[in-house]
């Protein structure tokens, strides 16, 4: 399964054209997409007007929707930080530490387009799509 992140889902709804969105339409096609209820959240909150935030949610709802965050996750998460800080790596988001490590333990693909994902790649084993 692969889990989409906000930087690709904002490029995909702006309709812009780019190597994740081409990515992402072929995994929606194939059924293979996920969004993380962080993710949702995210995504939504961009949303304007009220008729396009019920129209993207709907389509949000065909994905699998899965719950990012649970206590192990929280704690790994934090080891996994730690463990970037001690190698010199910060990371921005909370948010993309949850995604990332969720991502790692569950075993999911993460598409996105966000360098804060790198870190995570190089030294913890995220799978990313490419």
């Amino acid at each position: 399964m692969t889990m989409v992140d906000t930087s690709v889902w904002i490029d995909f709804f702006a309709d812009r054209e780019t190597s994740q969105v081409r990515f992402l339409r072929k995994e929606i096609l194939t059924k293979r997409a996920s969004i993380g209820d962080i993710i949702m959240c995210e995504v939504l909150q961009g949303i304007r007007s009220d008729r396009e935030f019920e129209l993207v949610r709907q389509r949000l709802f065909t994905l699998e929707v899965v719950t990012i965050c649970d206590p192990y996750i929280a704690v790994q998460a934090a080891r996994n930080y730690r463990w970037l800080r001690q190698q010199g790596i910060t990371i921005r988001r909370t948010i993309d530490c949850l995604i990332a490590t969720c991502c790692i333990e569950r075993g999911y693909v993460l598409l996105h387009n966000d360098r804060d994902f790198d870190a995570f790649e190089e030294h913890l084993g995220l799978l990313v799509a490419r």
